[in-house]
């Protein structure tokens, strides 16, 4: 059986004619969303159906979906609250350098220049022209945010499932 990875949760229906609105949880959501993706809808772990995109728009915070097949807000109704994850083959293959996908980066250990351990990447914010990063710190337990840019983020070693970023100033301040 393929691999799956999440790339967004069923929130709601929208409208009558069959659309879902999707919380995005995808770095790649014009591709993830665009016609004739196939995805598959998960219910907690298990797979419920295999689903081709025929209709995608952008609304607000949400992507709205229509899959081929499903033009009734009946059809899509049990699919409220369910995940859509795309096969492991479906995966965009070729990214660019200095770009991950989110799972990649979630669970990396994050040092200083110095090599001094800062946290864990908890999760990922995408807001605007850059992603942050939420680290769980190692001395305290708290949340630091990591704007993903150059003069903080300087090394992505996914081999050694580390990242070095430079401790600039007032990034941890309390």
């Amino acid at each position: 059986m393929s691999e799956f990875y999440l790339v967004g949760k069923i929130v709601n229906t929208q409208g009558l004619k069959g659309e879902v609105r999707v919380m995005s949880q995808t770095d790649f959501p014009e591709e993830r969303f665009k016609v004739g993706s196939q995805l598959t809808i998960f219910d907690r772990n298990r797979p419920v159906e295999t689903v081709e995109v025929d209709r995608h728009r952008r609304q607000k915070q949400f992507e709205i979906v229509h899959f081929k097949g499903f033009d009734d807000i009946n059809q899509v109704e049990p699919f409220k609250g369910m995940t859509l994850q795309v096969a492991e083959e479906n995966r965009k293959d070729q990214l660019g350098q200095e770009t991950y996908y989110y799972d990649d980066i979630i669970g990396l250990q994050v040092q200083d220049e110095s090599g001094n351990k800062i946290g864990v990447i908890d999760s990922i914010l995408s807001l605007g022209s850059n992603d942050v990063w939420v680290l769980k710190r190692s001395d305290n337990g708290k949340e630091l945010l990591i704007p993903v840019i150059h003069d903080v983020v300087k090394q992505v070693d996914l081999t050694r499932q580390t990242v070095t970023i430079a401790l600039i100033e007032g990034l941890m301040d309390e």
